[in-house]
């Protein structure tokens, strides 16, 4: 909701206001805004990104090296693997994330510091990827374009789409928020009988207020938390 000046009777969020104390054009200009506002709401709301499954984001990106598309191959895994913000992913340089173990991030968005560990399997990969791309810069940006700026998140999102197209994803809504969300599921399905400490981690790590957010925002359903605990055998 959106909060008007307390002399346009405005009550902060609730929409209500007292017509009899404006004019006409008043009203007009109010009621326009009112349903400008819910069509952009109706339309952010039917574009929500979905997650991956886990193998098929796998299959991707082998796809897409294979293919020769490196850059996205690579920021499709770092995105997946580390769970970042596309805006922290596009800030990343070569130094940054060559042979390293783990690195170190200040989140764009919340300003907090995050740790990521490197797993063996990425790390490779990301030696490949900067085997075949060869920057002359070691300190350059990872996701350039070829006009040699980094790349907008508008572009990204662009190419996702042509990439779910491509290679016929089993997706809805295919964005760079995407991999953002696949991190989470695949943190929470492999944690079995450890599913609530993983979503209070993934709390913590996508800076939610609450366990209910992170349930939500991961689509998890009811059903999907009683079954955890039919993994469990005496």
């Amino acid at each position: 909701m959106f909060t008007y000046d307390k002399s346009e009777h405005f009550i902060e969020n609730q929409h209500f206001i007292n017509f009899r104390l404006l004019n006409t054009k008043q009203n007009i200009h109010f009621l326009f805004n009112l349903i400008k506002l819910n069509i952009m709401s109706k339309k952010f709301s039917n574009t929500t990104a979905d997650y991956l499954q886990w193998q098929e984001m796998l299959n991707l990106i082998r796809k897409l090296y294979n293919d020769e598309k490196y850059k996205m191959s690579l920021f499709i895994s770092i995105g997946s693997f580390w769970g970042l913000r596309v805006t922290d992913i596009l800030k990343l340089r070569w130094e940054d994330i060559k042979n390293v173990s783990e690195l170190s991030i200040i989140e764009n968005k919340t300003g907090k510091t995050r740790l990521i560990r490197v797993n063996q399997q990425l790390q490779k990969h990301i030696l490949d990827c900067h085997q075949k791309i060869n920057p002359s810069n070691p300190k350059s940006h990872i996701f350039l374009s070829q006009k040699g700026g980094v790349y907008t998140i508008q572009r990204i999102n662009t190419i996702l789409k042509e990439i779910k197209t491509k290679y016929k994803l089993n997706i809805k809504n295919f964005s760079s928020h995407t991999l953002r969300k696949t991190f989470g599921r695949q943190v929470f399905n492999v944690s079995g009988e450890n599913s609530e400490m993983a979503l209070i981690k993934l709390m913590e790590i996508f800076n939610h207020s609450s366990m209910n957010i992170t349930k939500r925002y991961l689509g998890l359903k009811e059903e999907e938390i009683k079954e955890t605990y039919d993994l469990l055998t005496f």
